[in-house]
């Protein structure tokens, strides 16, 4: 025989328990609900006493549900903060790089400006400038030690012509062509300039070594009398370069050796002047040496 559909549960006193309670809170609900209402009509002052009272005792439990919301919501502020200051950082940093850079372009502007200011000053006081013009190679792994001269035939230039700027001697011309020639530079081997000491006009010959420097011999034998950061300058003897013009500066001098850098860097000159050949009059005494500028000895 089928079981009927509906089954009361007084078979489990267990149910019949959890029912009979469940009545007993749905009627004590009811009723407090109709004492509220009825207090709230008859007497609002009380009313308002139970609702103060009932305030307070679920105020810890709203504190605790606010700190858990906001200690959540400081969290994800926190994680928003930290991505958020990553990306201002990576901006910060392109900002400094971008300003580094405009100010080594205004330091490299400002650097142009000085050497095009001391070569109009230079061009300004020869007499005996053939033309200015633009050095645009030099060469300085290989042992010769040549450099391009942006000046040919078509502007004056011809052999043997030195080549000079602000800061000093560079070379002289070994080769032309129409429109460029090439500039055998101090620090060759190939090279020898009669220099003298710029403090008491010691005599002295300066040959090239084919890195990068010079050698400085005393034309007199006995102790060296060079000392470091001696400054030497053109002696006029033998033509070709004009006296006292700045050459090298003593970097390097022991008992048997004296070795000097020149003044006129070619990797740091952009322009340069050329020159004509210096012939001293019969009869003419030799410049004595004298103070070499203070931009010369940079």
């Amino acid at each position: 025989m089928a079981p009927p559909s509906t089954r009361r549960p007084g078979f489990s006193r267990r149910a019949q328990y959890g029912l009979f309670i469940g009545y007993v809170v749905a009627v004590g609900g009811v009723l407090f609900a109709v004492l509220l209402l009825i207090v709230a009509i008859l007497d609002p002052k009380g009313f308002n006493v139970l609702r103060g009272a009932a305030l307070d005792a679920t105020l810890p439990i709203s504190s605790a549900g606010r700190s858990v919301i906001r200690g959540v919501t400081n969290s994800g502020d926190m994680v928003s903060n930290y991505f958020l200051a990553a990306s201002q950082n990576d901006d910060l940093k392109r900002e400094l790089e971008a300003a580094h850079n405009q100010i080594v372009e205004a330091r490299a502007i400002e650097l142009e400006n000085q050497r095009l200011k001391r070569l109009l000053k230079l061009t300004q006081d020869l007499t005996d400038e053939v033309t200015t013009s633009r050095i645009v190679s030099s060469s300085f792994e290989s042992s010769r030690r040549l450099a391009t001269l942006a000046a040919g035939r078509g502007d004056g230039v011809q052999i043997g012509y030195p080549v000079r700027a602000p800061e000093g001697l560079v070379g002289r011309i070994v080769e032309t062509g129409q429109f460029a020639s090439r500039v055998l530079l101090l620090t060759d081997g190939a090279s020898n300039v009669p220099v003298q000491l710029a403090r008491d006009g010691t005599p002295a010959m300066a040959t090239g070594r084919g890195d990068g420097t010079i050698e400085v011999k005393p034309l007199e034998l006995g102790e060296n009398p060079f000392k470091r950061g001696d400054i030497f300058v053109t002696s006029g003897t033998g033509g070709i370069y004009a006296p006292n013009i700045p050459v090298a500066m003593v970097v390097t001098a022991d008992r048997d050796r004296t070795i000097a850098r020149p003044l006129a860097d070619p990797a740091r000159i952009d322009f340069a002047v050329v020159q004509t050949l210096y012939e001293p009059a019969a009869g003419e005494p030799l410049t004595p040496a004298r103070s070499v500028p203070a931009s010369a000895s940079r």
